[in-house]
């Protein structure tokens, strides 16, 4: 028996001991495409010599410095780097690294609450965020998240939060609704809000500029962007751009707000930023949101021991200058067309898909009962568990998730791979999803009330 505490308490995990390039490899030698990057992470893919040889570098120069004592060479050039990258507004802005997507999401709700007490405005202690969300499991984090699944048990502890609806067409746009109709409804929601709580009593609205994990993959329609950066900017109320999934060149560039022309207060990144290769995130803060503080107080009220690690910033920068160096967000534009294409071909007439939506190399196929009405399958299914446990038998990882409906209800399966993927290996993932979907929602079909004639 395992002395670890596993997610899953019940299930026995293969054991991985070895990663090449977009595969793993267990103990027994099993090989597994990796068709989600772990949860979105493994930009790269596995074994990477490169980044390897950056981490051991840098661990035999300076392994930890503690950053109240002492910056860093690699955290400088990573911050340096982040910032030139990001979106115009950022240009004398800083960035502060933490350990993962959670404690980024934490630096950020207490940065922007710090702004305003720093700015003179300490009433504005609200937060608004999206319902079906999803922005890490710290209390913090959770509580601006609006999956209400992975909120249940954690409920009585919470800090308080507003939510708004998500931007997501395939579920909730009106029928005869255009794009832009469609953003300007969710945008008068959202101000509206803001108007219900009290302007000078909001601090921020947290939104992921794609939806990752909890809704799958759902990009945001027309200028609804654009149109929430202007009702923030007209009640004083800070932006904050989750981009800890679909960041980092998941969507084909280093930041999903620049695609979509905007400019947060603070955007927060992870997962592809250090490839997996170290744990490491990042809160990017606007310049006129640090020179706040810097005219303030000039005190940071937030701090992690092993933030701006050495070692994890070193990899990160390893990580960054080989996409760069070898044009890796061109192949991800390209192979996501083409993995958009194949999963159209092979599932876009599927009865049981309902929706195949995505941007770069982060796509999700929604799974329906029915097409027509959009009803899910029955939570006593557990489809999403059927479907992890089938692909791992078939020799892939992909990431189903539950609850895509309404945090109960609903199950798609999230494909993240590799920036490095070829068109040889997209074929191989296609044929094994869906031989994969092809047994378990059978199954799932035979156990409920389903109509032969759909």
């Amino acid at each position: 028996m395992s002395s670890v505490l596993h997610r899953n308490l019940r299930e026995s995990l293969p054991v991985a001991v070895r990663g090449a390039g977009i595969y793993l490899f267990d103990r027994a030698g099993k090989k597994y495409l990796d068709a989600s990057g772990g949860a979105a992470v493994s930009s790269l893919g596995h074994g990477h010599p490169g980044v390897a040889a950056a981490v051991h570098r840098q661990m035999q120069a300076l392994e930890f410095a503690h950053t109240s004592f002492f910056s860093s060479q690699p955290a400088e050039e990573l911050a340096a780097r982040l910032i030139a990258l990001a979106p115009q507004g950022f240009g004398r802005g800083r960035v502060a690294f933490f350990s993962g997507g959670s404690e980024a999401v934490e630096g950020a709700i207490k940065l922007a609450r710090q702004f305003h007490v720093e700015a003179g405005q300490s009433q504005r202690t609200r937060f608004i965020a999206r319902r079906m969300s999803y922005h890490g499991n710290t209390l913090g984090a959770l509580a601006l998240s609006g999956h209400p699944g992975r909120r249940a048990v954690y409920e009585p502890m919470l800090m308080p939060a507003a939510f708004v609806s998500p931007c997501h067409p395939y579920r909730y746009q009106g029928t005869n609704e255009s794009a832009d109709a469609y953003a300007d409804r969710l945008a008068g929601e959202l101000d509206q809000e803001i108007e219900v709580l009290g302007p000078e009593t909001v601090a921020a609205f947290i939104v992921e500029p794609v939806v990752g994990a909890t809704l799958g993959a759902v990009t945001p329609v027309g200028r609804y962007l654009a149109r929430v950066r202007e009702i923030c900017n007209r009640h004083g109320v800070l932006l904050i751009a989750d981009e800890i999934m679909c960041g980092m060149g998941r969507c084909g560039d280093f930041f999903v707000s620049e695609q979509e022309a905007i400019v947060p207060d603070l955007i927060t990144v992870a997962k592809g930023l250090g490839g997996g290769y170290q744990p490491i995130a990042g809160v990017l803060v606007q310049e006129r949101v640090a020179e706040a503080i810097a005219r303030g107080s000039g005190q940071l009220a937030h701090g992690h021991t092993y933030m701006a690690h050495p070692v994890a910033c070193a990899a990160a920068l390893a990580v960054i200058d080989y996409i760069r160096g070898n044009d890796l967000l061109a192949n991800v534009k390209r192979q996501g067309q083409l993995l958009e294409q194949r999963l159209r071909d092979a599932f876009g007439s599927q009865r049981f898909v309902g929706d195949i939506r995505g941007r770069g190399l982060l796509w999700a196929l929604e799974l329906v009962r029915d097409r027509q009405t959009k009803e899910p399958f029955p939570q006593e299914c557990q489809l999403a568990g059927h479907i992890k446990s089938r692909a791992l038998e078939y020799g892939l990882v992909c990431y189903p998730s539950s609850g895509t409906v309404d945090g109960r209800l609903g199950d798609h399966v999230l494909l993240a791979p590799p920036f490095t993927i070829d068109e040889a290996q997209i074929d191989e993932l296609i044929a094994k999803l869906s031989s994969t979907l092809g047994v378990e929602v059978n199954a799932a079909s035979r156990s409920g009330r389903w109509d032969e004639r759909r």
